[in-house]
């Protein structure tokens, strides 16, 4: 247990020492992450993004006490301290009618969750998840001048580039009434910085001067999550479980910085340094309005042996506001459907009879609603994937369990009509949970 220990206890500072630095770096290859306030990040962990994203009505899986902040209800069937850290990786290829294929990678941490059971009945969890976001870098050139005329072969470029994203610092209670309904709520605070840059440049034109527009907005607030969970047992090892979880409507801290420069290139094509400012802006005030999102959920699990389940989920994202201006986004929905399947979980001779394995599917219409480049209109963007995983027992003691999740998310999203960009994607999560006996009292006779 000691060696285990260590390894979490160093994999738990890497880890938020990597998350302090990639505050300010991009995590993510997508140009639909210049919209809203980028790409959103569920708050559901490798188990569990392994079955589809099932969440809101699970809580204990096979009698392993599982972090489920998408649902804080389910904190109240946690009976082990528990730690749950993990990384996230993915490769992303980007497709555009007339383009060429664009293929990108990123990496950054997933999560670092912990609960720890106040009574037999109830526990505290906390942690740092990332909550969205923002990286892409893309380029549209005009000849003459931006005319586009055959005949005058002088560029203009259009430069777009974004960074950064919002995370996630949560403290929740989740406690059990009367054996068979939990309650919960997550206080959060929301925090980050989202960059956006725009460039239009003269390369060519000796003396043109270029301009840039750099937009920084600074984001710091409080959410509020809540959930229920009802669980109808059908037999001392088979149960059902019916849940709902939701996050409030919120208003958050915003400064946003706007700057406008010039800058010109030599005759070698070199860029100078800024000559002056036209608009400088700096750390003006506002609210960044977060909608009402609700989830509902059903799981039906026999104890060590299996668990099916599925979500549905709705998120009112058109009223996201920032600065007062509405970002013009769409309403959301998802639909989520997994399981997942133990042969043998107290196997002695075969190892692989032990493992979880997992299987899941998620369709969702995501917030984004852009403008058709092509003209006439917008178009809603669209996700599918299908997720498969594993859960791998680790060994411990008498008193404290480990297990390694791994998933593998292969999706598409996007479209090549009204020149859009398609996306094909493959997420790949790595996470430790750990369930120990923590904080006990000894006896000796």
């Amino acid at each position: 247990m000691i060696k285990y220990t260590k390894l979490f206890i160093i994999f738990l500072l890497a880890a938020t020492a990597f998350q302090a630095r990639a505050q300010t770096t991009a995590n993510t290859s997508s140009p639909y992450s210049q919209f809203g306030i980028g790409d959103l990040t569920p708050m559901i962990l490798p188990q569990n993004q392994a079955m589809g994203g099932i969440s809101t009505g699970t809580n204990i899986i096979n009698r392993y006490s599982s972090i489920n902040p998408q649902n804080p209800a389910s904190y109240g069937a946690i009976g082990f301290t528990t730690i749950d850290a993990g990384l996230f990786a993915n490769t992303v290829s980007l497709s555009q009618t007339g383009q060429s294929t664009q293929k990108n990678s990123n990496f950054r941490l997933s999560h670092l969750a912990f609960a720890i059971p106040v009574s037999h009945a109830s526990a505290l969890s906390f942690g740092l998840l990332p909550y969205s976001q923002v990286g892409y870098n893309y380029t549209k050139t005009f000849k003459g001048f931006g005319t586009g005329s055959p005949v005058d072969t002088n560029l203009v470029n259009n430069i777009y580039s974004g960074e950064g994203g919002l995370s996630k610092a949560y403290l929740g209670y989740g406690f059990t009434i009367a054996r068979n309904l939990l309650l919960g709520v997550n206080v959060a605070y929301v925090f980050g910085d989202i960059k956006h840059y725009q460039q239009v440049e003269m390369p060519q034109l000796y003396g043109a001067l270029s301009t840039k527009v750099e937009r920084d907005n600074t984001v710091g607030g409080v959410s509020y999550d809540f959930g229920a969970q009802y669980v109808w047992d059908l037999s001392l090892t088979r149960h059902v479980t019916f849940g709902y979880s939701g996050s409030a409507r919120s208003q958050l801290n915003s400064k946003t910085s706007y700057l406008v420069s010039h800058y010109t290139f030599d005759n070698n094509g070199n860029r100078s340094t800024d000559i002056d400012s036209i608009i400088n802006q700096q750390n003006t005030p506002g609210k960044l309005i977060l909608p009402q999102i609700h989830h509902f959920g059903v799981s039906y699990q026999q104890d060590l042996k299996f668990l099916v389940g599925a979500d549905y989920s709705v998120g009112n994202w058109s009223q996201l506001s920032i600065g007062g201006v509405n970002q013009g986004m769409a309403n959301s929905s998802s639909l989520n459907i997994g399981g997942q399947y133990t042969p043998n979980m107290i196997s002695l001779n075969n190892y692989l009879a032990t493992v979880d394995y997992r299987l899941g599917l998620t369709l969702e219409n995501t917030y984004y609603n852009v403008a058709n480049p092509s003209g006439g209109g917008s178009t809603n963007i669209k996700s599918k994937a299908i997720t498969v995983g594993v859960g791998m027992p680790l060994r411990g003691t008498t008193t404290s369990f480990y297990k390694m999740n791994i998933t593998a998310e292969f999706g598409q999203r996007g479209t090549l009509n009204n020149g859009l960009v398609k996306e094909n994607f493959v997420n790949f999560r790595l996470g430790f949970t750990l369930n120990d006996k923590w904080f006990q009292r000894y006896k000796f006779d």
